[in-house]
């Protein structure tokens, strides 16, 4: 459904001199300099799939989303989504795409969402039948039902960025772009529109891509990461991949019978690296291909009463994947 081979995106960048001298000087000679955005960035997307689009602030992720999207034009390359090229903007393409964006609102602020709803019906051309039912699902599905009626800026931040998504699916679109979807939305509208992204892939099998800083996110919504630095793609595979390679070591935490805590001694050996130790649990750092002989020894050698085993937070593997400024040893 998305192809992309190549895409590279440069942009004139004015250098501001510092100084007022310069500055007044540069009003009459002014110099650019080219900042690349994206580098020859390819990959393919099938339908049904959620990617994740991960990288640093500036690193490329938006400039690549308004490219597939049809906003820009790229530099050089080629994609093409659902066989035709984006930035043509062609009816037929933009009848089943969407583009939904967290820091710009899309709705009419002074108008009740029902308005809105009724205007993008007649943009898209959407039968009476089928945009009373999806509607309906939209609607019902987001828990908005009764806000229909209520204007746009009378609503809550959560509540407004689900009328975004009602607005962004009305029209049933084949390609959706979500950039930072939950962006300032408490845990509870995180954790609703997650929800409801999941089931909507379920059911109509879009093909999507997500960019978002909220590593929950990515984690829940999506098995495969696309990430980019300084505008190249380093790494397109599995989440799993990303995990295996940047994140060797499970976190193992056992909680000690309070009746038996003269048996937990700080000098008796333990199972992996001490990252708590008291006399009511211990935390370890413990290798993955250790992780149950280590769990076994707790539980033989130790009065244990219960035993989690935990995966490093998906955020802080991917944050030291670009705090170490290069991709070791994923592969493609």
């Amino acid at each position: 459904m998305i192809h992309v081979d190549q895409l590279s995106k440069t942009f004139r960048v004015h250098e501001k001199p510092p100084g007022l001298a310069a500055s007044l000087k540069a009003l009459f000679h002014r110099k650019y300099t080219e900042k690349h955005a994206v580098r020859d960035v390819s990959f393919d997307i099938g339908e049904g799939e959620i990617v994740g689009l991960v990288g640093a602030n500036g690193a490329g992720k938006t400039t690549l989303v308004k490219m597939l999207s049809g906003i820009i034009h790229p530099s050089s390359g080629t994609a093409r989504v659902l066989g035709h090229e984006p930035w043509k903007r062609s009816n037929e393409l933009r009848r089943q795409i969407a583009l939904i964006m967290g820091q710009k609102a899309s709705l009419w602020w002074d108008l009740p969402a029902a308005d809105c709803f009724l205007l993008l019906k007649e943009i898209y051309q959407i039968p009476r039948r089928e945009y009373d039912e999806r509607l309906a699902y939209l609607t019902e599905t987001l828990a908005v039902t009764g806000q229909l009626h209520t204007q746009i800026r009378r609503l809550s931040l959560g509540e407004r960025m689900k009328m975004e998504l009602v607005a962004t699916l009305l029209h049933s679109p084949r390609v959706v772009f979500l950039d930072e979807p939950t962006i300032g939305l408490d845990l509870t509208a995180q954790r609703s529109i997650r929800e409801f992204l999941l089931r909507y892939r379920e059911e109509h099998k879009p093909a999507m891509i997500l960019t978002s800083h909220y590593m929950e996110d990515i984690e829940q919504l999506c098995e495969r990461l696309l990430l980019i630095q300084d505008g190249a793609l380093v790494f397109d595979g599995p989440l799993e991949r990303v995990m295996e390679v940047y994140s060797p070591h499970k976190i193992l935490t056992a909680h000690f019978d309070p009746l038996r805590r003269q048996e937990v001694t700080a000098d008796r050996a333990l199972p992996g690296e001490v990252l708590e130790l008291d006399e009511d649990h211990v935390r370890l750092r413990v290798p993955r291909d250790d992780v149950t002989s280590s769990a076994q020894e707790l539980l033989s050698c130790f009065p244990v009463i219960d035993i989690s085993i935990e995966e490093v937070e998906v955020g802080t593997v991917i944050e030291e994947i670009f705090n170490a400024g290069e991709v070791r040893g994923l592969g493609g």
